[in-house]
Order: structure tokens, then sequence, then C-alpha cells
């Protein structure tokens, strides 16, 4: 099947839909739903069109090959370039991230990473220039030896103050994390994205913190949203998944190729149960955003933190930007405790939360980050990420294992 025709099929945002294996397609939700809020928007995102004893949500398609007679001009062939499964996810992703805009496309990936490795390793070549942010996600110095392997020039620059603005001259790609994982430092979308199109620069925004309840990066000006499915997105910490929506067809048809020669494929089961939590999505997020807020109003009273970060926090360094292009400042709030074993101690002394990595799932987690290597942050700096638990007995919590570690 040609790349035109796998691409034309997902091009669906704003579109009027047509029938095909995933079944008849919804109502358009940024028509059917016009003006309707995130929580209406989450729960219809990508379904399809009610049909008599069909479900709400079709169940997965498990299919590595689909009937194929004679030529194959259908929009499913083979399981390693499209799903019916997928379809919706995609549906559903691009209605959150890009809602009533015409001309953008989702794919859907096996991961976080194999999401962002598709539009690095897809728009760039050897001589090309990329800008990184030296403060992301740990995963992040990888990718540039990665990235520097293959002769690509690679530079790198804070996200707070817009630093990578100095370092952006002669750049294919600008690649933005914000807020920025772990140390929740934000960036300027809009000034960086129109100073990188000045010059020629494509612009992806690793969405994963604020989720697309949080910002929309395209209607920020970014040529790409990229995001960890396995975070916020879902939910509930039993799905790898990752995403990228993008609003240039050429390079999408660039991420689908990479995504097809590499084979990073989510499988249909990881698909469904993606959408299937999307629909609490609002829910979750304003539960968890509210109660990260007040972890941090409580944490500031405390003597023995220090460097306290939460983007909706009045007095945050971040505040001020993040409140211009977010609606949502998202579930983590990091500090930093005076030792490592002190941070140490706070871990084993929290009874509410688990200590895991990763950040976004209903049930509260915390780390000591600098365990793993690869982040600029102190011994004792942690990462608390904020769940659903009633705020009361988070906070109760938090503060309990606070006391009991002074000891």
């Amino acid at each position: 099947m040609s790349e035109s025709a796998t691409g034309d099929a997902h091009r669906t945002t704003g579109d009027a839909g047509r029938a095909d294996a995933a079944g008849p397609v919804a109502r358009d939700i940024g028509q059917a739903a016009a003006g309707a809020g995130d929580g209406t928007r989450a729960v219809r995102a990508g379904l399809p069109e009610p049909a008599k004893y069909e479900p709400a949500l079709p169940g997965p398609v498990f299919a590595a090959h689909y009937h194929l007679p004679g030529e194959p001009t259908g929009p499913y062939t083979y399981g390693r370039d499209e799903n019916p499964t997928w379809t919706l996810l995609e549906r559903a992703v691009g209605e959150l991230e890009a809602p009533g805009r015409d001309g953008v496309e989702t794919l859907v990936f096996a991961s976080g990473m194999a999401a962002t490795s598709a539009v690095l390793f897809s728009q760039l070549r050897a001589g090309d220039v990329c800008v990184l942010p030296d403060d992301g996600y740990q995963a992040l110095p990888l990718v540039r030896a990665q990235l520097e392997a293959y002769g690509i020039e690679v530079r790198t620059a804070p996200t707070r103050d817009d630093a990578q603005l100095d370092v952006l001259d002669g750049a294919k790609l600008l690649w933005i994390e914000t807020p920025s994982n772990p140390g929740l430092d934000v960036c300027d979308i809009r000034r960086l994205a129109r100073a990188a199109h000045e010059r020629g620069a494509l612009v992806a925004v690793d969405n994963t913190l604020a989720t697309p309840l949080g910002q929309r990066p395209l209607e920020l000006g970014a040529d790409f949203a990229v995001a960890s499915g396995t975070k916020q997105l879902t939910g509930h910490g039993d799905v790898l998944l990752g995403y990228v929506v993008g609003r240039n067809p050429e390079a999408m048809a660039a991420v689908r190729r990479w995504r097809k020669i590499v084979g990073a494929i989510p499988g249909p089961m990881e698909a469904w149960l993606a959408h299937r939590s999307i629909a609490t999505l609002q829910l979750r997020v304003d539960r968890q955003c509210a109660t990260a807020l007040a972890v941090a109003e409580a944490l500031r009273e405390r003597p023995e933190v220090t460097g306290l970060r939460y983007p909706g926090l009045p007095g945050d360094p971040a505040h001020k930007i993040a409140a211009q292009q977010m609606r949502r400042y998202g579930c983590v709030v990091s500090f930093t405790l005076p030792t490592r074993a002190r941070a140490d101690r706070f871990l084993d002394a929290l009874r509410l939360v688990d200590d895991a990595t990763s950040f976004g799932g209903v049930r509260s987690t915390a780390e000591r980050r600098r365990r793993w290597g690869g982040d600029a942050v102190p011994e004792g700096f942690i990462r608390l990420s904020v769940g659903a638990e009633d705020p009361e007995d988070l906070v109760a919590d938090v503060l309990r294992a606070l006391e009991t570690s002074a000891a």
C-alpha cells in the first residue's frame, strides 16, 4: 500500500470521515460538539457512529493480516502498517490535541521514546543541526549520542528563559520540552516557534507532562506535538504508548514511513486500553492538578524543602509564562530535601505514595530522581507525581513523612 494511500486515510481531524473496518466514522467532534468542554470531548473522542447492537467502543482488533483480494485499495492491508483499533485512538488523540483543525494527522507508537525517535530520525540527515533542551527527559542524552553518530550536529540549551533561542541559527529542527522533566521549567512556545520558523526550522514540542488538556502545541505554533501516552494521558500505569500529532503533510509522511520501517507499533490491546482511559482524562487531570497545587502550597511552608517547583503555584519562576499558554499545570511537583539520606527516609515514610518512576497515574508516585543518573539535580531532589487520592489524605501523608524523616 502506498504511503499516500495510508496517510490520506488518517488525516481525520476536521474531515467528514469515512466508513472502514473500524466502523462508521463518528460525527466530527469539532462539529458535533462545537464549543464542548474538555470532559465532553474526552468522553466522546474517537468513537465510531453508534450502531445497533454494537459496543460504544469496539474491542481491540487482533490481526497481523487482512483479507486482501485484488488490488490493495482499502485502508487495512498488514498489521505493521494499520489497525482499526489504532485508527480510533488516533482520531481521539487528534481531537484532543487539535480540535477542529483541518489537515492534522496523528500516529500512535509503541512508547513515548518510539514517537520521539520517529520525529527526530525521520526529519534529520547528516549535516543537519538539531536543538535539544539540556534539562529534558533523561533519555535525551542517549538520543543526542545517536544523532551525533549519524553526523547530525546537536546543540543544547536550558528550557528556562527561552535559552534555546541563542543556539537556533542554522537549525533544521527545534525540540522543546515544556514543562521540562523533572525540573518543571517552562518556555514560551509561541516565541520559540515563531523564531524557529523564521529561520526555516521545524518545531516539535514534548507535551507529555502538560497533556493536551494542559496545552495544545499546534495551536501555539508547533509543527509536531509528541508525547508519551504511558503517563497521564492513559493514567493507570498499565500501558506503554506514544504519539505524534503533526500539521505538515510531508513531515508526517516521513514520520509514518519511519514507523513502518522500524515497526515501532503499539499492540491493539494497548491501543484499546489507551482509548478507554482517555474517557476519564478530564476527571483525572482536574483532580490531580488541584491536589498538586494543594501539595505545593503545603510544601512551601516547610523549612527543610528547597527548590520547590510547580508551574501553577503563584510565585513559581515559570508561572507567568505557564499562565499564558497552559490551561492546566500538570500533576508533578518537584522539590529538594537537604540530603540523599533524608530523601530516602522521606520516601520510605510515605504510605499513600508508591516509590516508583514515571508519573501521571491515578496512584501517587515519587522518587529520588538522582538515583538514575542523567538528570542534573541534587541528591535530595524528589519528583512527586500526584494521583487521584483525596487531597486532604495525600497532603497529610506527605507532611507526616516529612516529620518522620527528620529523625
